[in-house]
């Protein structure tokens, strides 16, 4: 670590203390050539993967439209809304698992069907209406088939 005032390379750690949540370092320095005392902080960074759309557009991984996405298929459905942040939380994490920089918007929804699908069968069968453009009373015959 190079040293704030001077910018030398030849810094020590005096202190290292984990934060109360765990999730971070706080690390006390000495620079060996000025001798003047710092602190930094080390935390781990991870970053989501681009959403990439049918269309070719790419943007940003947004926990806000997952958590839109399953509060429009679960409106007026009794399921807590708990449920719904484990179901958020173990998409993201599963996300993070892939490792990818990229994660299709298909994928993407794949997880929430599957999400839904143990939480509320009324609700996923809304979500499959609308992700796989339901054009007739047929499609959703196959699915509440496949439901049993």
């Amino acid at each position: 670590m190079k040293c704030p005032f001077c910018g030398t390379d030849d810094t020590q750690v005096v202190d290292s203390r984990v934060n109360d949540e765990g999730n971070s370092i706080r690390r006390r320095r000495r620079c060996s050539e000025c001798d003047k005392r710092f602190t930094t902080y080390e935390s781990v960074e991870l970053t989501l993967p681009q959403v990439v759309k049918q269309n070719g557009k790419r943007e940003d991984f947004s926990r806000n439209k997952l958590h839109q996405s399953f509060s429009r298929a679960l409106h007026k459905r009794p399921v807590p809304v708990e449920y719904i942040e484990q179901a958020i939380e173990r998409i993201i994490q599963k996300v993070l698992a892939y490792g990818e920089k990229e994660i299709t918007a298909r994928e993407l929804g794949e997880n929430v069907m599957h999400e839904l699908k143990k939480m509320d069968k009324v609700a996923y069968i809304r979500f499959a209406s609308v992700y796989r453009s339901f054009s007739d009373v047929e499609d959703f015959h196959d699915v509440i088939r496949d439901l049993d």
